[in-house]
């Protein structure tokens, strides 16, 4: 190739060393091919402990970004022509140069470019007709991260029996988006899972901030079970998202290395909730997202004399102690500085445990809404777990 042309994929490629630099966790590997006349010879690289594991004519070397991209031009002095194929999560960076011209093009990944779709089967034509929407999490997009949480089929067809499942991810993404668009701008979002389970929903944001918001993000998942920690970190590792990481750890005693922006809690049962909730209070993160899950501290505490007629039938106190459970919560929200707002995540037809807490903080206390929770601890006759974690003094 002339000197001309290989000066320009030199420009290219300082442009995908600055990409490479600024977040090195979205890179998934590279793929160059020179061409000699009718023969190729073919370079593939890949991420290995911060730099480029990259194999060329039989010999594999580890490579700092910036050397790997100095190799590479200057092998286009003996070939005629190159193309460079450079893989990140979401998208595809193509460029191509011989001696007459040079070029680059970006596109989106596509996980899953066709759809085998026939009389039988059902289960794609069932998926994009369900709900009447534009999904966030769209099939053939989010092909591979559908699978890995199981949601789709080896095949790449939603099952039947998640495509409810299928539904509330989306859903749940739904909910978050204008609050994830609220966070700080052009730096890096840390969010927190407390109680992470699984951590479905965390590899779903993190497939959504990354790969279709385009914003640098770290997820740290928190559970106290070994194996659940385990299985995320194989999730993690499978999909190549390696900007995340896990710790079996109680809550209590997990001590951030760095700012966290979102506190979240999935279906984290009775008081565990509340220490999710406590803990992304104490961090001031800029957000804290709740879905509560049971419901049994209050119940048998609180007691109303006006009330008492009422509070004779059981499922009626139940379900007051439920609403006042994540009354009480969403008034410390506010009382602690946030602008809160209790939603409906999914369908009551789907489960009675159905609504999300959203928080955002706004840095000024608020003394009044203060009083008010006394009061009605006092009123109630109760002591909520959340005010009991937030006075206590934890590990931060």
């Amino acid at each position: 190739m002339n000197k001309q042309n290989i000066n320009k994929i030199k420009l290219f490629l300082m442009g995908l060393e600055n990409r490479f630099k600024e977040n090195s966790s979205i890179f998934k590997n590279i793929y160059v091919t020179y061409s000699a006349g009718l023969k190729e010879f073919k370079g593939t690289g890949i991420f290995y402990d911060g730099k480029i594991k990259y194999n060329f004519n039989g010999k594999t070397e580890l490579l700092d970004i910036n050397s790997l991209f100095n190799n590479i031009t200057k092998e286009c002095d003996n070939y005629d022509s190159i193309i460079i194929l450079y893989k990140e999560r979401g998208t595809d960076i193509l460029i191509t140069g011989d001696n007459k011209n040079v070029k680059m093009t970006n596109t989106e990944t596509n996980d899953n470019l066709s759809f085998n779709e026939n009389e039988d089967d059902h289960n794609i034509r069932e998926t994009s007709t369900l709900l009447n929407r534009d999904y966030y999490i769209k099939v053939g997009k989010a092909d591979s991260l559908l699978k890995e949480i199981c949601i789709m089929s080896k095949d790449g067809k939603i099952k039947n029996d998640k495509i409810r499942k299928y539904n509330q991810i989306d859903h749940y993404v739904e909910l978050l988006e204008g609050v994830l668009d609220s966070l700080p701008k052009n730096e890096e979002i840390t969010l927190l899972d407390c109680g992470c389970g699984k951590s479905y929903l965390s590899f779903v944001l993190n497939y959504y901030l990354t790969e279709v918001k385009r914003r640098k993000c770290h997820f740290i998942g928190l559970d106290i079970s070994e194996g659940v920690i385990e299985s995320s970190k194989k999730m993690a590792s499978n999909l190549g998202y390696r900007n995340m990481e896990f710790h079996a750890i109680d809550i209590k005693n997990y001590k951030p290395s760095r700012k966290i922006n979102v506190a979240l809690s999935l279906h984290a049962c009775d008081t565990a909730t509340d220490m999710a909730i406590a803990l992304g209070i104490k961090l001031k993160s800029d957000c804290i997202i709740a879905v509560p899950c049971c419901h049994r501290e209050l119940l048998n505490q609180y007691s109303y004399e006006p009330f008492k007629s009422i509070l004779k039938h059981g499922i009626l106190k139940a379900r007051i102690a439920d609403a006042l459970t994540d009354g009480m919560r969403s008034m410390m929200l506010e009382a602690k500085g946030y602008n809160v707002s209790v939603v409906e995540y999914i369908s009551p037809l789907e489960t009675p445990k159905n609504l999300m807490i959203r928080a955002l903080r706004t840095g000024k206390e608020n003394d009044k809404v203060m009083d008010e929770y006394i009061n009605l601890m006092a009123s109630l006759n109760i002591y909520p777990a959340l005010y009991k974690f937030l006075n206590e003094n934890w590990m931060i």
